[in-house]
């Protein structure tokens, strides 16, 4: 019976390795919402890691979760770490650049359970009364990653949290 086990995977895993070699190197994902209020009014929910926790969709996934800020306290230079259960994992988010009230760029370091190094990147555009926000993320695709997404995209496994935190965004935006 092993036997049989072993053979099978032999045979499986190089069609899963050749799948993983047609995977494109790198991956982009976003999502959009409309919040009925002015930019800069939301903006400072995006520039400062102070305020995530009101709106972001991973706080909540570990409430024991350590989370530590340092650097500036908003905007270019600010820094969250956070270490916490294998729901969220632990990481490294540094804001590189900030124009008011339209863009902050955030450098993003997943260390564990996978490590992953992404490029976060949130614009706001005026959309009449109200502002159009835009959570784009982007990265590489390294090999495990694109084994991977032989199974699952990037936009199942992340693109329901972004729709997540963009709801939350709207509701502590718009009080």
């Amino acid at each position: 019976m092993l036997k049989k086990i072993g053979i099978g995977i032999l045979l499986v895993l190089p069609v899963i390795v050749g799948l993983a070699f047609t995977k494109p190197d790198s991956f982009s994902l976003e999502r959009s919402t409309t919040i009925n209020a002015p930019a800069d009014s939301i903006f400072p929910h995006l520039n400062d890691f102070h305020n995530w926790g009101a709106w972001s969709p991973w706080e909540k996934l570990d409430p024991a979760m350590a989370r530590t800020h340092s650097g500036a306290a908003s905007g270019p230079g600010a820094v969250y770490e956070w270490t916490g259960n294998s729901d969220v994992g632990s990481g490294r988010m540094e804001i590189t650049d900030a124009t008011p009230p339209s863009t902050v760029t955030i450098k993003l370091d997943f260390l564990s359970p996978m490590e992953a190094h992404n490029t976060t990147l949130f614009t706001l555009e005026p959309a009449g009364a109200a502002t159009k926000v835009t959570w784009k993320m982007s990265g590489p695709n390294n090999f495990m990653s694109k084994v991977m997404t032989v199974f699952m995209s990037m936009d199942s496994l992340v693109g329901g949290d972004f729709e997540a935190g963009l709801a939350n965004l709207k509701a502590v935006s718009e009080q």
